[in-house]
């Protein structure tokens, strides 16, 4: 039987050190029997194209990427705000809508609602007579005492998936993989 193809979903792509994080998640795939999926981590570089044909490409070239795959794992730790990367979300919701396994994990082990309490946007934090956590806007605040939006943790787990949280030290929060290890122990299972 084929080793499985595993997509990696999560904002490493971003990083300055982005290959060689990617390339330390390879190199755990294939520890564990495991393969990355085709040209993944190959970052595209073309200079006779727009940024929105660019862009474009690369949409397509993912999605490619993921419906070729057997699993997914995403790296969902908060990134650049309260939540995952919007376009982990996005590749993590296209797996689950395959009807494939997905697995995550978060290097901020706090649940969303504990997070949503210390941003400054969100202050004064109260409750609402139904007992509902609710920002300084009056908006609703998701506590159900997931990583993430219960739409997030919801696909990942109602498939058999993981969500792992990981307390990483601030100054490993990109590079620090237990999580990501944790998933790959997981998804052999």
């Amino acid at each position: 039987m084929p080793a499985a193809k595993v997509y990696l979903a999560g904002p490493e792509v971003f990083f300055p050190n982005g290959r060689e994080l990617i390339a330390r998640k390879h190199a755990m795939l294939a520890e564990f029997g495991l393969l990355p999926s085709a040209r993944q981590g190959e970052f595209l570089t073309w200079t006779d194209r727009s940024p929105g044909e660019i862009g474009l490409e690369i949409s397509r070239h993912n999605e490619q990427l993921i419906e070729e795959a057997d699993l997914l794992i995403a790296n969902i730790t908060p990134f650049r705000s309260l939540s995952a990367d919007p376009g982990t979300v996005y590749e993590l919701g296209y797996m689950c809508a395959l009807g494939r396994p997905v697995h995550a994990y978060s290097n901020d082990a706090r649940d969303y609602a504990d997070r949503a309490a210390l941003a400054p946007a969100l202050l004064p934090l109260t409750h609402s007579e139904d007992g509902r956590l609710r920002a300084g806007d009056d908006t609703a605040i998701e506590a159900h005492g997931f990583a993430d939006n219960l739409m997030i943790d919801g696909g990942i787990l109602r498939r058999g998936g993981a969500v792992i949280r990981h307390a990483a030290q601030p100054e490993t929060l990109w590079t620090d993989l237990a999580g990501f290890r944790a998933c790959l122990e997981h998804a052999i299972q």
